[in-house]
């Protein structure tokens, strides 16, 4: 067997605020999913240059109308933000914020591959917070963005601990700098506190960068340092933010990522080394285009998946993910035996307020994906179809109206093509193109899966940070005048 070579970025798809925790020979990565679901997904590789998704943490975080997409409220951009993955005597732990809750979220498990988690709920935002378990058995949460603070934890993590320290732990510098020290994680290694984050300077570069304060004691004082400056030669976006970790022969690794425009914040490994006690990022101050791992290559996985919907019982491949909670009676691949058939769930007046969108990641540099659409189960005022999810959306599908079914490209400005339908059944295509940041996608129809027709305006993609998520590919039916209609897809298809 050769070793794995790892290529950068690791995966070309939305992985942002990623934690990563070795077990044994294992590797766990966490990742932010805000509004999908389920969602904090436990990403596993054995040899650092591939991964592939192990479970959720979470089938849901709550029920209530923004997770439900009910009366106008919704969660798009919030939910779960910026995972600590942590594991002490025996249990692993996941503790992250939910800021349209107030409240902070520690699971925990004695399997970390199971999926079967409970929590303990802190009142109060501990933002981008970072668990550490000290040698003399006490626990901290170091949290804030500039001003950092350290609140001390019951041993178990069920709460704060009452009498314990609570306190701000120190500034972080405010001239020239945009954003301020935030994205925290926190090691302690041979003696030493080390606390990493992210800060964005408006001088010189004016780039995303690590920063890592270290300290001999817990309350400091801490000294600072620039351990990551780079942007692998892509347009001024620094890689940083995320965790380090080690091999069980002692060599040191790191897990940052790096916006990338519409298809999001995708991650980057980079060889991490210890000079006078500091951690040195990358090669040369450089982040490598590729390296070889200290592991066998343990095979190939991709994050994106196509899927011929054959599934003898009403289960999701997890590369799958609802937008917000789902109604679960309200899909089925069992009530027509090789289709995924999605029954309207509740009125909406759009895409952005449909239950049960079912999505995967897109990804880059470029992808396509394909479905067969069987429609003649609409009701009057359905829509049924693809849509490329975000907050500047555009869909490509059928709608049904009095006197028929029409094929309709749309965007959040509205329809911006349509045409008659005859028959039952329609083929659906989206090219996405993140080359270079082009983030341009096109939407085609079919009427025989073969000739193509490109329909409507080619869709400018952007990043917004209502919704903080790269582009979603998923597929949709909603009512907007009543309820019980279906669409049934054959099969969802993936070339990348």
């Amino acid at each position: 067997m050769s070793k794995a070579i790892i290529k950068n970025p690791i995966i070309f798809s939305d992985i942002p605020d990623v934690d990563v925790l070795r077990h044994g020979d294992n590797y766990y990565m966490v990742s932010t999913t805000m509004h999908v679901m389920p969602g904090c997904p436990i990403m596993k590789s054995t040899d650092l240059a591939n991964w592939y998704i192990q479970s959720y943490i979470y089938d849901k975080i709550e029920d209530n109308d923004g997770y439900e997409l009910k009366n106008g409220k919704y969660v798009y951009g919030r939910g779960q933000w910026a995972t600590s993955l942590r594991y002490n005597n025996g249990t692993f732990y996941a503790c992250f914020v939910c800021n349209d809750m107030n409240q902070t979220y520690i699971y925990h498990t004695k399997d970390i591959e199971s999926g079967d988690w409970d929590r303990f709920v802190l009142q109060g935002k501990f933002h981008d917070p970072s668990i550490l378990f000290d040698d003399d058995g006490r626990v901290f949460i170091f949290y804030n963005c500039g001003d950092v603070r350290i609140t001390e934890l019951k041993p178990d993590c069920s709460g704060v601990l009452e009498g314990g320290i609570d306190q701000l732990l120190f500034s972080t510098p405010k001239e020239n700098i945009g954003l301020r020290c935030e994205g925290c994680h926190v090691y302690k290694i041979n003696g030493y506190y080390y606390l990493i984050f992210i800060e964005w300077p408006i001088d010189g570069n004016g780039r995303r960068r690590e920063i890592c304060y270290r300290s001999k004691e817990l309350l400091g004082p801490y000294e600072r340092k620039i351990v990551m400056d780079d942007d692998l030669g892509y347009h001024n976006k620094g890689v940083a933010q995320g965790a380090i970790f080690d091999t069980p022969d002692g060599q040191w690794f790191s897990m940052l990522f790096q916006d990338h425009d519409a298809v999001g914040r995708i991650p980057c490994i980079l060889p991490v080394k210890w000079e006078d006690n500091w951690p040195v990022f990358g090669i040369d101050g450089k982040v490598p285009e590729s390296f070889e791992s200290p592991f066998e290559e343990s095979g190939k996985y991709d994050i994106v998946i196509s899927d011929d919907f054959s599934h003898e019982e009403n289960k999701l491949a997890l590369n799958w993910q609802w937008n917000h909670n789902p109604i679960n009676d309200k899909w089925s691949f069992t009530e027509r035996p090789g289709y995924l058939r999605l029954e309207t769930a509740q009125l909406a007046t759009s895409i952005l307020d449909a239950r049960n969108t079912l999505t995967q990641r897109t990804i880059g540099p470029k992808c396509t994906a394909y479905t067969h659409l069987e429609f003649d189960g609409l009701k009057v005022g359905d829509h049924a179809g693809f849509v490329a999810l975000q907050s500047n959306y555009g869909t490509v599908g059928v709608s049904k109206e009095e006197d028929g079914a029409y094929i309709e490209m749309t965007t959040k400005d509205g329809v911006q093509e349509k045409k008659k339908l005859e028959g039952k059944d329609v083929y659906l295509k989206v090219f996405f193109d993140f080359e270079d940041s082009v983030d341009m996608a096109e939407f085609f129809y079919s009427l025989d899966g073969e000739s193509w027709t490109k329909l409507g305006v080619s869709l400018k993609m952007l990043y917004t940070l209502d919704h903080f998520m790269g582009y979603r590919i998923g597929l949709y039916n909603y009512a907007t005048k009543e309820l019980g209609g279906n669409a049934d897809f054959e099969y969802f298809k993936y070339e990348f």
